[in-house]
């Protein structure tokens, strides 16, 4: 696997998750942009697994501190286990935010909930290169099931498919620009409302999720 050494005293060695272009010391292996990479000390220590792109000033983002790809098993894992923490934090399975970056080990994704609709952002160039495979996990783990139950129950009891499932990419947020992405919104899987309505404490809002502001709270 390419990668990167990091020089002496930079903030990855100290529990932070980034790294800046002038912390590279060198580069070895020839990583191309989006490419997953290995981190390593001075002393050819592994540090993690990170994801790379020569274009932004932030060069990896580490989502791991062991060897580790970004394939299907992965993000089926750390989708269910920040949605299974949601849970025990007793916040709305059906209306929350699922996935919030790097605080759930998936830098630059963003997966707000609202009902049977998954809103999707893919902030960093590694991420938007595997957002199908996003969409399959997040079909996996919550539309695909067999039991009665509905949307993220089935992390403990076995859900059922959602009646009215659909994924979102809202990918007009102007800091995709610096991982040199350009700006889109388009709808990934299912059929999207054109207007959803939510209840939040008693109060209902009307969402517009394709053209609201952001995720479209």
């Amino acid at each position: 696997m390419a990668g990167i050494v990091i020089k002496p005293r930079t903030r990855i060695l100290h529990g932070h998750d980034w790294v800046f272009s002038s912390e590279v010391l060198k580069i070895f292996g020839k990583p191309a942009d989006g490419d997953i990479i290995s981190l390593k000390d001075g002393k050819d220590h592994l540090i993690g697994s990170a994801i790379y792109n020569s274009k932004s000033q932030i060069v990896a983002r580490r989502f791991s501190r062991r060897r580790q790809d970004l394939d299907l098993d992965f993000f089926k894992r750390r989708i269910t286990q920040a949605a299974e923490y949601r849970t025990r934090r007793s916040i709305d399975p059906r209306l929350c935010r699922v996935v919030w970056s790097e605080s759930d080990g998936l830098p630059g994704l963003i997966i707000d909930r609202y009902g049977d609709c998954f809103v999707m952002q893919t902030l960093t160039l590694a991420m938007d290169m595997r957002k199908d495979l996003i969409a399959d996990a997040l079909e996996d783990i919550f539309c695909r099931a067999s039991a009665s139950l509905a949307g993220a129950d089935r992390l403990t009891d076995g859900a059922s498919a959602l009646q009215s499932f659909c994924i979102i990419e809202r990918n007009d947020a102007p800091v995709r620009k610096a991982e040199g992405l350009e700006l889109c919104t388009n709808v990934l899987r299912g059929n999207a409302p054109s207007r959803i309505e939510v209840e939040i404490e008693h109060v209902t809002f009307e969402l517009d999720l394709l053209h609201g502001q952001k995720t479209g709270f």
